[in-house]
């Protein structure tokens, strides 16, 4: 994992030719490659042997309720913008088993499950998910309290990035000062060119990782190619979220009738908290056997949306989708401020193209402000 004290050296140029020996290197280092694909008409992440299951050649486009992929005209490799899938499944699965219990002639006999995950290397992190990354490491590793299982999965991943060249219609990175440009968070940064990549990298590892593959010295048109490339995403994304005071304005307007607005839309359904690559909701239960000789307490993510989640004590704290709206959009853009000094939004826009119903939080935001969408 990259650490605060990133080390930049100059970067160099690997032919598109070249770059599969990355796996093989990453193999050797006892890393699993996790990274894009294609898989059931979507692009995910998941494992990855070769360069061949990348989704090369494939686009995606990205509406408020939409998600296709589509072939390209041309055979560039990561021509496509973030999906449903976050590295968050990665560092914080979706489904744990923390501890068993089994019942002995000696009693209970208790033992914490040990989480022996592969050591993961992530391609094509984006600059969007580079930010992600380090709100959940607030979330998860500083204060008092550290979550084990995050942490060790954290400090072992090794990050290539990807530099943006295009982006989706739901992008609004640039508003949230989250992208599309990636400027630190990682061991290595690819910048795509038509014949390779411009590599840069920022950690020891990655500078050895770089000193391995068969790479070239990088021209001046090539640099300059790389951040001609890089800008026409920053030039395409024209989706706006205005933070000026934005959690005083959404604190101080917990009234607003628009809140019931949005709520006739929204069906809490909690698509918007599965596919964002900041959400930490989760949820123990203890799981028994039909004969309760043997239980296990399982970790599994949950959700602001669903009415069970604000159960306390007899009653549900939020028994209408007004009232689970509200929690979620002001929780990610307003409290998560107080809890951990920083934004708990990345503009990646996942929210607004997996709503079944295309709600788009940026439009709410400003319609709470009394703008006109």
């Amino acid at each position: 994992m990259t650490t605060v004290h990133d080390t930049r050296h100059e970067p160099r140029f690997v032919n598109k030719e070249k770059f599969g020996e990355i796996f093989a290197l990453l193999r050797q280092r006892g890393y699993t490659v996790i990274g894009p694909t294609i898989q059931q008409n979507a692009i995910v992440y998941a494992e990855l042997r070769s360069v061949e299951e990348l989704p090369r050649g494939w686009a995606d486009e990205q509406t408020p309720g939409k998600y296709r992929v589509e072939r390209r005209s041309c055979d560039v490799w990561f021509g496509f913008n973030v999906g449903s899938h976050s590295w968050k499944a990665f560092l914080f699965p979706p489904h744990t088993v923390l501890e068993k219990a089994e019942s002995t002639d000696e009693g209970w006999q208790f033992t914490t499950v040990p989480d022996d995950p592969p050591k993961y290397a992530f391609l094509g992190v984006r600059a969007c998910e580079l930010a992600a990354m380090r709100v959940q490491d607030r979330v998860f590793m500083s204060g008092a309290y550290v979550d084990p299982i995050y942490h060790a999965r954290r400090g072992s991943a090794l990050i290539i990035a990807v530099n943006c060249t295009q982006a989706a219609s739901t992008c609004f990175c640039t508003s949230m000062e989250s992208g599309p440009e990636c400027t630190s968070g990682f061991d290595l940064a690819l910048t795509e060119l038509s014949d390779g990549f411009v590599l840069e990298s920022a950690t020891a590892e990655g500078a050895e990782i770089t000193a391995a593959l068969t790479t070239e010295e990088v021209t001046i048109e090539q640099l300059q190619s790389a951040q001609h490339a890089r800008q026409q995403a920053v030039t395409q994304i024209t989706r706006k979220l205005d933070t000026t005071d934005i959690r005083d304005t959404l604190l101080t307007n917990l009234t607003h009738p628009h809140w019931e607005t949005v709520a006739e839309r929204c069906l809490s359904c909690a698509n918007c908290t599965m596919v964002c690559p900041t959400c930490f909701c989760s949820s123990v239960t203890e799981v028994s056997d039909l004969r309760g000789e043997h239980v296990r307490r399982e970790r599994h993510w949950d959700s602001c949306f669903n009415v069970d989640f604000s159960y306390i004590n007899g009653g549900n704290v939020r028994d209408s989708v007004r009232s689970r709206y509200r929690q979620w959009l002001t929780h990610k853009l307003a409290s998560w401020i107080d809890q951990f000094d920083t934004s708990g939004c990345v503009g990646c826009g996942r929210c607004i193209t997996w709503c079944p119903v295309g709600i788009d939080l940026t439009e709410e935001v400003a319609a709470i402000r009394g703008e006109s969408p």
